[in-house]
């Protein structure tokens, strides 16, 4: 599947706030050996770290698949993606 540069900030975007969310659980809810968790916490911290393998990993097939395409280094262009997305350097191919 064809993606565009602005599909791949959005995905990255995505999986960027799945990652905030996985660390706000994580506080809110403290350290499990030192209290354990409940079942609910337990549950809703799996959900929020599956969320976020996910969507990081569709993240990294898309920017592997947009390298190939347009020919440029897989490394250079998940750079432009981050910095774009976490930056909003527009499409984050300035230098």
């Amino acid at each position: 599947m064809a993606h565009t540069f602005d599909e791949l900030v959005a995905k990255q975007r995505a999986a960027d706030e799945a990652h905030v969310r996985v660390r706000h659980l994580q506080e809110s809810f403290g350290p499990p050996t030192r209290a354990p968790w409940s079942g609910e916490q337990t549950s809703a911290w799996e959900t929020a770290w599956r969320a976020w393998r996910d969507l990081a990993r569709d993240v990294q097939l898309a920017v592997s698949e947009f390298a190939r395409a347009e020919g440029i280094p897989r490394n250079e262009v998940e750079a432009r993606v981050k910095r774009a997305a976490r930056h909003g350097d527009g499409d984050g191919r300035a230098a």
